[in-house]
């Protein structure tokens, strides 16, 4: 496999991020879905954009089929379903602060019944198209913002008037679903991290009959949302901390690493720190997916060969090294550059040494880097997260922890929120002086 991968994975990955990224035309004769489930608090924000985006499809597109799930998939990353629930919840709070999603403050799954009566709703009305999704907008608002009332009187008006529809753009499904998603061309679209994505994808084929104007508060990479000298210097007092677990053979990991160092830990003084995980077979990846977000992140990327098991312990053994932990970032950087942005290969003993040098490490650790790894991995499976990496950023006495490359835009958030609320705090304290 690592000679396989010395010789092919540079060549391949050289040619394939030299070609074009997307394909002329994606077939539309499977028009466009969306999944969602009644119970997951992704599909409520994401049912507060249909009628917008159903607005401005094309007819070629039209109907947007509505397929409604009444079955959860298996939390991801070994959660519980307890912690998963929890965490779609703040993360929920988090997307709808940030883009003006309508969102209760103290969130609550819906019961059962409410459950129930809103699948009724939905199964009798014979509304259709926007009607249908306005509709079910507020079937979900009702369900999510416990407003069980209305959805009784509803209910009771469905079952009581109407039959069970049978619409082509509307099916009642079992297939698992762990979060809604949108469904074009047999590729999937996160409902909300991807919704820019497919809104871009639908443009370039002239699906769309007008501009999309989506989630206005999305920050687009390499751009800082402070700029403010005086905003930037508070910030820099507080002397930002971030944590990154990362996993080495992941190519995420090391957009993510690039993309912080060079663009977000000098401008806001973050004190960076780097935790690498155990292997975990993420280098077996979508290449362009990879692809695609290394050129919107601007970050160097292919030549590369992909770490193995064996690689994953090397590049391990040389991050240990060094006993400096604000040099062990720069390490790291070096390693995972030379591992992905020109196709080293860290099992190969030739690679390793070389790449030594280099780094002027005059000699390699002799402990025993395995159990490092292992205690990051209890680390940062004590985080609770779904995916990776996972980043834990400290700021102003407080501890936020987050994961992977769709929630890099939250540090900045949260830089601007942190300030927000001192500046509510003292103007309160200058109010209650005066």
């Amino acid at each position: 496999m690592s000679v396989f991968r010395r010789w092919f994975d540079p060549i391949r990955s050289r040619w394939f991020y030299q070609k074009p990224s997307r394909q002329e035309v994606l077939p539309t004769d499977k028009g466009l879905s969306i999944y969602l489930r009644l119970d997951d608090v992704y599909s409520y924000l994401a049912v507060q954009q249909l009628p917008q985006l159903h607005e401005i499809l094309s007819d070629e597109l039209k109907p947007l089929k509505v397929m409604i799930s009444s079955r959860a998939a298996e939390p991801p990353n070994n959660m519980t379903a307890q912690e998963w629930q929890q965490y779609c919840l703040n993360d929920a709070k988090i997307l709808a602060r940030q883009h003006r999603f309508g969102y209760d403050e103290q969130p609550e799954l819906p019961t059962a019944e409410a459950i129930q009566q809103a699948e009724v709703i939905l199964r009798n009305t014979p509304l259709r198209e926007e009607q249908f999704l306005y509709l079910l907008e507020d079937v979900f608002h009702m369900l999510w913002q416990q407003q069980y009332g209305k959805l009784r009187t509803l209910y009771a008006m469905a079952s009581q008037q109407h039959q069970p529809q049978n619409f082509p753009e509307r099916r009642f499904i079992d297939t698992p679903v762990a979060a809604s998603y949108f469904e074009f061309a047999d590729r999937k679209y996160h409902a909300v991290d991807d919704l820019l994505r497919l809104t871009r994808r639908l443009k370039q084929q002239k699906l769309l009959t007008d501009n999309p104007i989506f989630l206005i508060n999305h920050i687009e990479w390499r751009e800082h949302i402070m700029s403010d000298a005086e905003e930037l210097a508070e910030i820099h007092a507080m002397h930002p901390e971030l944590d990154l677990y990362i996993a080495l053979e992941d190519p995420i990991s090391w957009l993510l690493l690039a993309y912080i160092k060079e663009e977000l830990a000098n401008y806001y003084n973050i004190q960076l720190r780097v935790y690498p995980l155990s292997y975990r077979g993420r280098d077996f990846f979508d290449w362009s997916l990879a692809t695609r977000l290394s050129k919107r992140a601007d970050v160097a990327f292919t030549p590369f060969c992909r770490p193995t098991q064996e690689a994953v312990l090397n590049i391990a053994r040389l991050f240990y090294s060094i006993e400096d932990e604000e040099q062990r970032v720069d390490v790291i950087y070096d390693i995972l550059k030379a591992v992905w942005s020109k196709g080293q290969d860290l099992s190969f003993a030739p690679h390793v040494h070389a790449l030594q040098q280099s780094l002027q490490i005059e000699k390699l650790t002799e402990v025993d880097v395995a159990e490092f790894l292992q205690q990051n991995d209890q680390q940062c499976y004590e985080k609770h997260q779904p995916d990776f990496p996972v980043l834990e950023l400290r700021i102003a006495g407080q501890s936020y922890v987050f994961n992977s490359l769709y929630r890099v835009w939250m540090i900045e958030s949260i830089f601007s929120h942190v300030l927000e609320q001192q500046y509510k705090q003292q103007t309160t304290n200058d109010s209650s002086k005066m």
